[in-house]
């Protein structure tokens, strides 16, 4: 598994299901992500399914495919994280409390 691969794995882990979502949050192309996603769904990494076409006609744009990580998923991912040596997810930011001018 490569690093790009496993970082795909990492980015749907921490709940980015659908593509654009996986680019925004790896910052991979197009021509990486999906080519990959498709690839890992075959190998049963994950699984995927589409979303319902009159939810997507609510918002007007294309049905989204969410992905999710199968237990064959689940343990490639431990795997390259242990080999690459992945990032654990930041935590959300916390807002930072108001100072008080006096």
């Amino acid at each position: 598994m490569t690093y790009v691969t496993a970082t795909i794995l990492q980015a749907v882990a921490s709940g980015y299901r659908y593509g654009f979502d996986v680019i925004d949050a790896t910052g991979l192309p197009g021509g990486t992500v999906y080519p990959a996603l498709r690839r890992l769904e075959d190998a049963g990494i994950l699984s995927a399914s589409w979303e319902k076409e009159r939810v997507a006609r609510a918002e007007p744009r294309p049905p989204r495919r969410y992905y999710e990580l199968t237990r064959a998923g689940r343990v490639a991912l431990a795997d390259a994280a242990r080999r690459y040596r992945l990032a654990e997810p930041a935590p959300p930011a916390r807002a930072r409390p108001r100072s008080s001018r006096t």
